[in-house]
């Protein structure tokens, strides 16, 4: 069972950052926080950019976590296979809410 969740890791906190980023998103229209300054910058885009940074380094605790000895599986099928599916969750944390953090915000 702890082989399946260290070759899931990677892909499910994704799906939760995933998840939450793009909620937070939409909380944010909804309260009007594209329109309310924070640090030279609207609310809506420091929450979100805070979001993504916070998955992004989650995500690259547990790439580091799996690459580690005491976390890592014994065998050593499931530990290359959980290390590349963290690199996966990493990268497409990376590539997908990135454009949330970039782009336009509420219309």
């Amino acid at each position: 069972m702890k082989d399946l969740v260290r070759i899931l890791i990677g892909p499910l906190v994704w799906l939760s950052a995933f998840s939450a980023v793009y909620g937070l998103h939409g909380v944010a229209c909804a309260f009007g926080w594209a329109d309310i300054d924070a640090w030279g910058l609207s609310l809506m885009r420091v929450a979100l950019t805070a979001a993504w940074l916070a998955s992004l380094a989650v995500l690259a605790v547990t790439v580091a976590v799996l690459h580690s000895r005491r976390f890592g599986s014994p065998s050593g099928f499931v530990r290359g296979v959980s290390i590349m599916t963290g690199w996966v969750g990493l990268m497409a944390t990376l590539w997908t809410l990135f454009p949330v953090v970039v782009t336009s915000t509420c219309q």
